[in-house]
């Protein structure tokens, strides 16, 4: 499986897609005139990629799945991480959840259960769209509100299992 990144722009071949081909198609594709420079790399892909047809060259469509969201408001960082298989087992982490010792103090973390996100998450994009932020209910608010940076995982490669 080859790829070739120069290609993406092209618009003979699915324009705005990054072109991947087995070696017979690669070779041909690259025969063109207007290819010959171009740049391709042998795609290095894991061995037990699920559903892999070597023969005809087709990589399957992978779905991430979301497992943490890193939320920010104000200098106030906040966290929600997915704990288990069920859509509700969220935790809401805030690093500054409560304070000791006044000016000079510290903070004191905070881990909650926050199983109203799931319901959201499930939620398509045009109802979530559609929705008050003011009515979003509980910790989901700030989750949906303020995400600042999103991290997600595959689970049929996940090195741990």
């Amino acid at each position: 499986m080859y790829e070739c990144r120069e290609r993406y722009d092209d618009p003979d071949i699915s324009a705005g897609k990054i072109k991947q081909f087995c070696k017979a198609c690669n070779t041909q594709v690259h025969l063109h005139p207007k290819r010959l420079n171009h740049k391709y790399n042998l795609v290095s892909l894991p061995k037990d990629l699920p559903d892999w047809d070597r023969r005809r060259g087709c990589i399957p469509c992978q779905k991430m799945e979301l497992f943490a969201v890193l939320c920010i408001e104000t200098s106030h960082y906040i966290a929600f991480v997915k704990y288990g298989k069920d859509n509700s087992a969220w935790l809401f982490f805030d690093s500054m959840a409560d304070r000791d010792g006044g000016q000079n103090g510290f903070n004191i973390p905070q881990v909650t259960p926050c199983l109203e996100v799931g319901e959201y998450l499930k939620m398509s994009p045009e109802d979530l769209h559609s929705l008050d932020s003011r009515r979003i209910q509980g910790c989901a608010r700030q989750l949906l509100c303020d995400a600042y940076m999103c991290m997600y995982q595959s689970p049929t490669m996940s090195l741990y299992k």
